[in-house]
């Protein structure tokens, strides 16, 4: 929650973007690329203002717990790298072209596993669908 510009500009960015690119070399040059999915997604964005005492402690340099926007990286399987899908608004506080649901993002997890039969039975022996809403982003494959 604090001291973000040091920790994500020396620290926590530069190691994922050499282990996430060694994993995506990794698996283009093994031929495993086109039928693995990855994401990097996390149950929450962060406040897109940084500087609020409230997070962080003293400095004021953290950033709290924003659920109306934040980021989703998909690469892999059949995803057409190099693009972006959406827009939020000029400060990054809210969804502003093509908001996203955590339903479109699962949708498109299926879609991309070859998954569209998202029905079961419960007990009974009644059919209910698994996943009601949402939409697979059927834009993003190549």
């Amino acid at each position: 929650h604090g001291n973000n510009f040091d920790c994500l500009k020396n620290h926590l960015l530069p190691e994922f973007d050499r282990a996430f690119s060694a994993l995506i070399e990794d698996l283009q040059q093994r031929g495993l690329l086109d039928q693995t999915l990855l994401v990097v997604n996390s149950e929450m964005g962060r406040t897109p203002k940084i500087g609020d005492p409230r997070s962080g402690g003293v400095s004021g340099a953290g950033r709290d717990h924003w659920t109306h926007c934040q980021s989703v990286l998909m690469a892999g399987a059949g995803i057409q790298g190099g693009q972006t899908y959406g827009t939020s608004d000029r400060l990054g506080e809210y969804p502003e072209q093509h908001p996203l649901t955590p339903a479109d993002i699962a949708k498109t997890i299926y879609f991309a596993a070859g998954i569209d039969d998202l029905r079961a039975q419960d007990s009974q022996g009644r059919p209910y669908d698994l996943l009601d809403d949402g939409q697979a982003i059927t834009q993003l494959f190549g």
